[in-house]
């Protein structure tokens, strides 16, 4: 007979909060509503990972040869928003 179990889910270790405009928000929360669905996002948090997770690959490649880092424990990077200063540069980066 079949094991008719559903997967258990995959454990997180730790949450992370990403900030975002609100004007960003409202779209996510758009997108996610018109066509999550077909796109196979069940919710922002769906979203959230699956495009996170797709430029972590990016980087690796563009930036360690294809291959994972070495991973780092919490506590290391800075928390928290970007500065004033980091805001203005990254703006005149993308524009």
């Amino acid at each position: 007979m079949a094991d008719r179990r559903l997967p258990k889910a995959v454990a997180k270790d730790k949450t992370a909060t990403p900030y975002f405009t609100e004007e960003d928000m409202n779209q996510i929360r758009a997108a996610v509503n018109a066509v999550g669905r077909l796109e196979g996002y069940a919710s922002i948090t769906d979203l959230i990972e699956a495009a996170t997770l797709r430029e972590l690959k990016r980087l690796q490649r563009k930036h360690n040869h294809g291959d994972p880092w070495e991973g780092i424990g919490p506590g290391i990077l800075r928390r928290g928003r970007r500065t004033r200063a980091e805001t203005a540069a990254r703006e005149d980066r993308h524009h």
